[in-house]
């Protein structure tokens, strides 16, 4: 299916220079000359490189069909991940480098979907917001404000991330699971 370059979206499977490539990143650019254009960080589903590309806003690409089914997140087994579909019970093993990190946020139950392109597993999407512990972070600093810096974090689960310095170590927060970004403290 054709679409425009502005609708390409972060997650998105599309079909350029005779490969298959999973969306990272966009960013709408307009410069002082010339036409907007979209610069988009790809990573190869097939294999595993990536490449920066400029789409025109004109230009049109082919989005890939891909199948998405839900999967209950069940274990983790050595280098491979383990989801069961509650409707049917059938049950799909993902490489751990298929996820990247986000393998990390996976917990019991978390209900995933799970992107399968000729019946072969190629991506899986977890809910956008995930909460998760502070496990340890350093002590803010006196007259430090909050907009002015962020300080390091790491949390339950064994990722590292960027926290405001008002958190502190044993509080739940929310990040984005896209980016693994900061989005809010739970209380």
């Amino acid at each position: 299916m054709k679409i425009t370059a502005n609708e390409i979206k972060p997650g998105m499977i599309i079909e350029h220079k005779n490969d298959y490539w999973n969306v990272l990143k966009i960013q709408h650019v307009k410069p002082g000359k010339g036409g907007a254009f979209n610069q988009v960080e790809l990573k190869s589903v097939l294999k595993g490189t990536k490449l920066n590309e400029r789409f025109r806003s004109s230009e049109t690409v082919e989005k890939a069909e891909v199948d998405e089914k839900k999967f209950n997140f069940l274990y983790i087994d050595g280098d491979n991940c383990h989801f069961m579909d509650k409707k049917t019970f059938e049950q799909v093993e993902i490489s751990k480098s298929l996820t990247e990190e986000k393998y990390k946020l996976l917990k019991e139950n978390l209900e995933v979907i799970i992107l399968f392109m000729d019946e072969k597993p190629i991506s899986i999407e977890l809910p956008n917001n995930i909460e998760v512990k502070i496990e340890a972070t350093d002590a803010a600093i006196k007259n430090q404000t909050a907009s002015s810096s962020y300080k390091p974090a790491m949390l339950d689960c064994g990722l590292k991330i960027n926290v405001p310095p008002f958190i502190e170590s044993g509080e739940k927060i929310l990040i984005d699971t896209r980016t693994l970004e900061y989005v809010k403290r739970v209380s």
